[in-house]
């Protein structure tokens, strides 16, 4: 951690890049701690889109977009797992009952970020301030007048001076992924659906437009209710190389006894092989596809160990053949989404196709999509191209100026699988030396590489509560040091 010289007292710096649900735990757990241990600190919460507490996951209009967790998990605050549904029972924004089995609105979460955000601020005031900048951050550099940093931000606060902090946190959530293929530049084709207005030309469009989607997941099931409630006569072509949906959360999920045993996450030290835990895993589920969602909740908590101590050629075996299971199982459609997917592909509205895109070219009135399917190659003809296969898969391919930028100075390097950047265990950010800089951190799916399982709020509200108290106790460590 960065410290300044003995005789500054001032408080702490702190600018976090990146408003949502990661950015957003962080800067409230930095307010709930430095109020705790009444420390003075100033936090920059950074939001290209203006979407401070919601980013792209719960800026959605849409009412079929749901949280796929039930509410009794999604609390913001660890250690307070009723958090959520206390806010939910009292609020406004949540229309009727509310239980911890419920699947609440994804718009109604942001909310509760917001509001739970709004309450920190104003527990830690006056000591603790938060401001909210609506801005990219271009550039991080070693810093100047006693800062360890320097962030220079382009945007909608454009003329603003560069902003001096002494901790930044990388809070970017999942970068999107570019087309892996040929493709026209041209308003037809969307390569990130969840810019503020991208769709909406694609939901302003006739009735009987069709719609390419390139993926199969989450964010496919998310564009395709969205476009078909808004215009019911759209066809949607999902395209994914494996052609699998995601799974559906078990309308009545059977009780185990107690969570399974796997030698795998028994033991804390030696490596671990991708085969062995696989076999523990299935024996675990015996036999029993509805036992999955159980067993892979019950190894969640362990993931970031194992993902660790995997050798690299056995982590690179489960991208490019478990991979795409293990998220069809662990991410799971909300029964309300399942019902409306069904529907959907029993009326013909949603195609799904097993296969890979090999080039887009323009078409008069949209685009042309040639695909190599599993039958061979064919082609899809569509008014519309969406890019929707989720987080990039090299993170040095991203559209990014920031972690372009972070990589050419070396005070930031992508881990060795480039799904995001390199970090210690702290999320300390690890430079092109294999050091960190001492004031850059990162958390949620920049860890990706790092963690694996590292962008759901479960996993991401633990990560924020530590490395707040990282951050707080040795900023408190500095003041006392100083007052001596």
């Amino acid at each position: 951690m960065h410290t300044r010289g003995p005789q500054d007292t001032r408080g702490l710096d702190v600018a976090i890049v990146g408003g949502g649900a990661s950015g957003t735990l962080a800067a409230i757990q930095l307010l709930r701690q430095a109020a705790e241990s009444r420390q003075p600190l100033q936090i920059w919460l950074i939001d290209e889109h203006a979407r401070h507490g919601l980013g792209q996951a719960y800026s959605t209009g849409h009412d079929a977009h749901l949280l796929n967790a039930m509410a009794g998990r999604m609390s913001a605050l660890p250690g307070e797992p009723g958090h959520l549904v206390s806010w939910a029972q009292s609020s406004p924004a949540v229309p009727g009952p509310v239980s911890d089995a419920t699947f609440l609105p994804r718009r109604a979460y942001g909310q509760y970020l917001r509001d739970t955000l709004a309450a920190a601020e104003h527990a830690a005031r006056p000591g603790g301030q938060l401001t909210r900048i609506s801005a990219a951050v271009t550039a991080i550099r070693p810093g100047r007048d006693g800062h360890a940093a320097q962030l220079e931000l382009a945007g909608e606060d454009r003329g603003r001076p560069p902003l001096d902090a002494d901790v930044v946190i990388l809070a970017t959530g999942n970068m999107p992924a570019a087309l892996p293929f040929e493709a026209p530049d041209c308003s037809a084709v969307i390569r990130d659906p969840w810019r503020p207005g991208a769709l909406d030309q694609v939901t302003a469009s006739r009735d009987g437009s069709r719609v390419v989607i390139v993926g199969s997941g989450l964010t496919m099931v998310d564009l395709a209710l969205a476009i078909t409630s808004r215009r019911p006569g759209s066809v949607v072509h999902a395209v994914s190389r494996h052609g699998l949906l995601p799974r559906a959360h078990p309308a009545d999920p059977p009780a185990l006894a107690s969570p399974p045993w796997l030698p795998a996450t028994a033991q804390r030290t030696g490596p671990v092989r991708l085969a062995d835990l696989m076999r523990q895993v299935r024996q675990a589920a015996g036999g029993r596809p509805e036992r999955w969602p159980a067993v892979l909740d019950s190894l969640r908590p362990h993931i970031p160990d194992l993902w660790q101590r995997m050798p690299e050629q056995d982590k690179r075996a489960f991208l490019r053949h478990v991979a795409r299971h293990w998220e069809v199982n662990r991410h799971l459609m909300p029964p309300a989404t399942t019902a409306r997917i069904t529907t959907l592909r029993l009326t013909g509205q949603l195609v799904i196709h097993r296969g890979q895109v090999l080039a887009a070219r323009p078409h008069q009135g949209g685009v042309g999509v040639v695909t190599a399917t599993a039958c061979g190659a064919g082609e899809l003809q569509g008014d519309w191209l969406i890019g929707a296969a989720g987080g990039t898969a090299d993170i040095t391919t991203a559209a990014s100026p920031l972690l372009r930028g972070l990589f050419a100075s070396g005070l930031a390097r992508p881990d060795p699988l480039r799904l995001g950047v390199d970090a210690g265990q702290d999320g300390a950010v690890l430079g092109r030396d294999g050091q960190p800089a001492g004031f850059l951190y990162a958390l949620g799916p920049p860890l990706r590489g790092v963690r694996y399982e590292t962008t759901a709020i479960p996993e991401i509200r633990e990560q924020a509560a530590a490395l707040a108290g990282q951050i707080i106790a040795s900023n408190l460590g500095r003041l006392r040091g100083s007052a001596a």
